[in-house]
């Protein structure tokens, strides 16, 4: 019988952004109280949407200029700067916190993720790098947009932001969850674009797993949603689309 670490992977679809903001919150909850394998989720959104880290103040987002403004919105279980989600790959990880790869600490996650983002883009002739510095950015300080901050473990493409992740920890389990853009076209955000390398999400995904597989020494398993998590995920839409959550700060 095999030692390597499973994880259990989900592809979905390009969806509303309250619904994979519930889907993210149900996988946490499930995992931590062990319904739930670990899982690592790849995911699209439906239109372009911004949302808002955990300690972001929602009027920052309203003062913003067309046509960012009239987006739609919605906010993040976890800290960190706004993202403007479009042509973009997000993969959230749920893992318990006893789990191989928070032996490291929290922190080590980010290196082993933003290392796989690494070298799955490698495979298309992008040439990318752990940012190695931090700025003065913090959970509730710093730019309106997360691709305007840095941190160690960001991802950059030259001095441009390709990839960022955020998490959060319960005390049983920890989040995490990040971006990585395909193609800008909002110049209000700014990051890389890979758009001359012509990486598409389809291909994307499927040299992420890989790279993640190699980095990490897990094994990926493909699952699907069970009746219990869509009906978690289902409850909590309402919360994510409501104005009580996303204009809570």
């Amino acid at each position: 019988m095999s030692d390597i670490p499973v994880l259990r992977f989900l592809d979905d679809e390009a969806l509303a952004g309250p619904v994979n903001m519930a889907r993210d919150e149900a996988l946490l909850e499930a995992v931590g109280a062990r319904r739930s394998k670990p899982t690592i989720r790849f995911y699209e959104w439906s239109e372009p949407t911004v949302s808002l880290g955990y300690f972001q103040h929602h009027h920052d987002f309203t003062s913003m200029d067309e046509p960012i403004r009239s987006l739609s919105v919605v906010r993040r279980l976890t800290g960190g700067g706004a993202i403007l989600h479009d042509r973009e790959l997000t993969y959230s990880l749920a893992i318990p916190l006893d789990h191989v790869l928070l032996r490291g600490g929290p922190n080590r996650l980010y290196e082993v993720l933003h290392d796989a983002v690494i070298g799955a883009l490698a495979c298309f002739g992008a040439t990318a790098h752990r940012g190695g510095e931090d700025d003065d950015s913090g959970a509730a300080k710093g730019p309106f947009f997360c691709f305007a901050r840095r941190h160690r473990y960001d991802v950059l493409i030259g001095s441009d932001k390709v990839a960022g992740s955020a998490q959060r920890r319960t005390r049983d389990a920890v989040l995490q969850h990040g971006s990585i853009i395909l193609e800008r076209r909002f110049a209000e955000q700014p990051a890389a674009d890979l758009s001359a390398s012509n990486v598409q999400s389809a291909a994307l995904r499927l040299a992420l797993r890989e790279s993640l597989a190699e980095v990490a020494g897990v094994e990926l398993q493909a699952g699907v949603w069970t009746t219990a998590e869509r009906d978690a995920a289902d409850a909590l839409v309402t919360k994510y689309a409501g104005v009580e959550w996303v204009g809570r700060r």
